[in-house]
């Protein structure tokens, strides 16, 4: 059974920093695509990182520089480092994984992945 379970999200201050976690289980992140969305309330949910077995990465425009996403194979867990946090990445951040998909031209939309965790929502302020 897959389980994805995110922690790390909180309360931040315009400019902070935040490192997502993703603790996977029935999933390995070494083998599959692994990648973070958030979603706000009546807004479609945004892909915003993600990354295949291959270590190809893809980010959407707005968080390149500033975030990045790895993973620890040891742990089995997948991280999203959050830097130069704005009051716009305000929003309920998920992880989400997929044992197939690998092309990372841009970061995969939602139907393509598989498995989704409960999310952890993340507040900058100004």
């Amino acid at each position: 059974q897959v389980e994805l379970v995110e922690s790390g999200g909180g309360s931040v201050q315009a400019g902070g920093s935040l490192r997502l976690s993703c603790a996977a289980s029935g999933v390995t992140v070494s083998d599959w695509s692994m990648g973070w969305f958030r979603h706000l309330p009546g807004k479609e949910r945004e892909g915003v990182a993600a990354l295949n077995r291959f270590d190809d990465t893809a980010y959407t425009d707005s968080v390149k520089g500033r975030f990045t996403i790895s993973r620890d194979n040891a742990k089995n867990t997948l991280y999203l480092q959050m830097n130069s946090l704005k009051p716009e990445d305000t929003a309920l951040y998920y992880c989400a994984a997929d044992p197939s998909y690998s092309d990372m031209r841009g970061v995969p939309g939602a139907p393509v992945w598989t498995y989704w965790g409960q999310g952890t929502q993340v507040t900058v302020s100004s």
